[in-house]
């Protein structure tokens, strides 16, 4: 139960996709009970009709819950800052607990943001950075550095500021546009004195500074509603990808400001409460960026309280497993290793031109990800797996997964959609371009060529079966060479040697090489021939097969 609202939800912990958390039914009830505080400026108790609000809201959720089978023991309901300094908090909790059954537990100030933390935790695979937590009623902070199943926070926990969204733009009103100068300047000083009393550590800051400055990582419904309108100036507009978890922008971004005719009301995701919220969020964001020396790089994130108490009930075991493999696990084909090692063997040495793949696309992680969902899309219609493929990440069978980047959901879908032809219909043809165009033309081209393997590689497995013995019948082996045009010619190009035993289709290794070397013709390449992409030249081998 938070400053702006009620959040309910039901999630499944139950294995193999237990660390992304998914969520089995979700709702909100738009009841603030930071405002339910205020009458004309003052401070009041929460009214009993507000109240009563609440506890209809809390029986519908137990009668969810109930045809849902969740059991009464496993129903936690949370309060942070607006009931802990409710006027009658004490009576408030005790007609909750009466009507229902169930105890609120109260999240103390520090708790609250060392919780609101390990919900960024979970949002993303690892982080180094600072940490910041919008509410309604107060902003958290503090640095985290996260990765595997650690996650070390500062000592002091997290700092609290009476500047959450409804708070300042109450305090704005107060001030007037005279104070606000002001009230900047506390702001400022105030978040500089934190940065000081959270007892940085030394390693922490000699990464931001040879990063060129301090990654935050935001949540909180202010936040998220600013990372939403960021999305809708993006320079890829449209924006393909509709989810705020694992949205970045530069700082240069982050201080966009609106035009006078803009209204954030029309953007998406954007309430009529939130939109009103911007100028104080907008306030926030200039005194923050004042006080913290140097920023390079922001993500913004869904988890808060509630992913964050859902985290922490986690073993480290399963906190430690990469959200990205775990989301694709439960479609994991049978020789996942075997389809594991092919796939690899197609991706050129790294680090011998600068024409390589992004290392976010050769990594263990998404090459891992790839073979389990590389028959994912087996069973649709042929006119459709390829759109399907497209939209996995975003609005498919990866949707509710937490903890991805917009760079997995991104290239995961050009891959997947490339393995299934590619071929999609005029009404997907220009979310795929949107999608080319957020990866990038040296990006998108290497998902075409991976994708590519990857069709070859399930033609030649159809069930995902590499049987015993027969995981040498196909290899792989791509390396660079010279196309001998132009001054900068040298690994400038593909020679891709594919080798596989006499037994199977006719033609289908023939086939598997014509359309690899149709991927490395100019008028394929991204953004055609004036675009990006290299030559395909491809040898043809045949493995002798032991009898």
């Amino acid at each position: 139960m938070g400053s702006n609202g009620i959040r309910f939800s039901i999630s499944d912990l139950s294995p193999p996709t237990a660390r992304v958390m998914p969520t089995v039914y979700q709702d909100r009830s738009a009841i603030s009970l930071y405002d339910a505080q205020y009458e004309s400026g003052k401070k009041v108790a929460i009214s009993q009709a507000v109240i009563k609000h609440v506890l209809t809201a809390l029986l519908q959720f137990k009668r969810t819950c109930e045809d849902f089978q969740v059991k009464h023991d496993r129903v936690r309901v949370v309060a942070t800052e607006a009931t802990r300094n409710a006027i009658n908090s004490q009576d408030f909790r005790q007609q909750i607990q009466t009507a229902t059954g169930w105890t609120v537990e109260m999240l103390p100030k520090e708790e609250e943001g060392r919780i609101g933390a390990l919900g960024v935790a979970s949002s993303f695979d690892s982080i180094r950075g600072l940490v910041l937590d919008l509410g309604g009623g107060s902003i958290q902070m503090t640095w985290m550095l996260s990765e595997n199943a650690e996650v070390k926070i500062s000592p002091k926990g997290s700092v609290s500021f009476p500047y959450g969204a409804a708070a300042l733009m109450r305090r704005l009103g107060e001030v007037g546009i005279q104070g606000h100068d002001s009230l900047r300047e506390e702001m400022s000083a105030n978040f500089k004195k934190a940065l000081q009393d959270l007892e940085i550590p030394d390693s922490l800051t000699k990464s931001a500074d040879a990063e060129g400055g301090w990654t935050l990582y935001l949540s909180g419904g202010g936040f998220r509603g600013w990372g939403y309108i960021l999305m809708s100036l993006h320079a890829v507009s449209p924006y393909p990808i509709p989810i705020i978890n694992g949205f970045q922008v530069p700082k240069s971004s982050f201080l966009t400001t609106l035009e006078p005719s803009s209204d954030p009301e029309e953007t998406f995701r954007i309430s009529s409460r939130r939109a009103s919220q911007v100028p104080a969020i907008t306030f926030l964001i200039k005194a923050l960026t004042q006080s913290i020396p140097s920023i390079s790089q922001i993500h913004f994130a869904q988890g808060g309280i509630r992913e964050g108490l859902l985290f922490s009930s986690l073993p480290a075991t399963i906190r430690s497993q990469n959200p990205l493999v775990t989301a694709t696990q439960p479609y994991a084909p049978p020789s996942t290793a075997a389809l594991f090692r092919i796939l690899g063997s197609s991706l050129p040495p790294q680090g011998q031109s600068p024409s390589g793949p992004p290392p976010v696309l050769t990594s263990p992680e998404m090459i891992t990800s790839i073979v389990h969902l590389l028959y994912a899309h087996a069973t649709l219609p042929k006119d459709i797996r390829a759109a399907a493929a497209l939209r996995s990440s975003t609005t498919g069978l990866l949707a509710n997964a937490n903890g991805l980047s917009h760079v997995d959901r991104c290239l995961l879908a050009l891959v997947l959609c490339e393995r299934w032809g590619g071929d999609v219909s005029p009404t997907d043809e220009p979310y795929l371009a949107k999608m080319q165009e957020l990866a990038g033309p040296q990006a998108a081209w290497w998902a075409k060529y991976l994708g590519g393997i990857a069709a070859g590689i399930g033609d030649i497995f159809p069930a995902g079966v590499v049987r015993e013995g027969e995981g040498g019948l196909v290899k792989i082996t791509t390396e660079w060479t010279d196309t001998g045009e132009g001054k900068n010619a040298a690994a400038s190009a593909l020679l891709l040697t594919i080798s596989r035993a006499t037994e199977g289709r006719e033609g289908m290794l023939e086939d598997w090489l014509e359309s690899m070397e149709k991927r490395g013709k100019k008028k394929n390449w991204i953004g055609g021939k004036d675009g990006w992409g290299l030559k395909v030249t491809t040898v043809a081998k045949k493995i002798a097969v032991a009898r």
